[in-house]
């Protein structure tokens, strides 16, 4: 990934709750481009392999999301999830996550993830396609900084976790203020 590069231009179909419509399943689509999602803002972006993964499940989102106020204090307007998961499976694993901060943004087909250069084959592990783990902060919709996890590449025997955790962006982050502020 790219430090300066302007994020893809995409649109994410996401299903959103919608109180009109009756029945078990109250959502209607909603398409979201990348300006929506990220002109004006300046966010967290990360991205895992998949939604109800190990790693993903037990510590990267919930910990995005458990560390949410202390990222809007060093300056960040959001946070978003991106996984190479349809709507449905995205927003079931936020209902079961019982997130209420992170925002989670479907990547069904991985045309998000692929114009960002971290598309990889999974397939030894049966995913198909899926991304590469990173995070990156955005601001007004260009990249300003990325954590990347170390050894890219199709089918990866490890699940490298560490560079993309939400702990090391955050103190990336809070160093960099402290040097500005001094």
């Amino acid at each position: 990934m790219t430090v300066k590069k302007k994020v893809p231009f995409v649109t994410f179909r996401t299903r959103v709750r919608d109180e009109s419509i009756e029945g078990p399943n109250p959502y209607r689509w909603e398409d979201k481009t990348s300006d929506d999602c990220f002109s004006g803002k300046r966010i967290i972006l990360f991205s895992l392999p998949g939604a109800f993964t190990p790693t993903c499940s037990t510590l990267q989102l919930p910990d995005f999301e458990m560390l949410y106020d202390e990222f809007e204090k060093v300056g960040i307007d959001a946070i978003y999830c991106v996984s190479v998961n349809d709507a449905f499976v995205m927003n079931a694993w936020g209902k079961a996550l019982g997130l209420q901060k992170v925002q989670l943004i479907p990547d069904g087909s991985g045309e998000f993830t692929r114009k960002m250069g971290m598309l990889v084959a999974k397939d030894n592990l049966g995913f198909g396609m899926r991304s590469w783990r990173y995070a990156a902060v955005i601001n007004n919709g260009v990249v300003e900084q990325c954590f990347e996890e170390n050894g890219f590449c199709d089918n990866c025997e490890a699940d490298p976790y560490g560079v993309s955790s939400p702990q090391n962006v955050l103190e990336t982050l809070r160093a960099a203020k402290a040097v500005t502020a001094a």
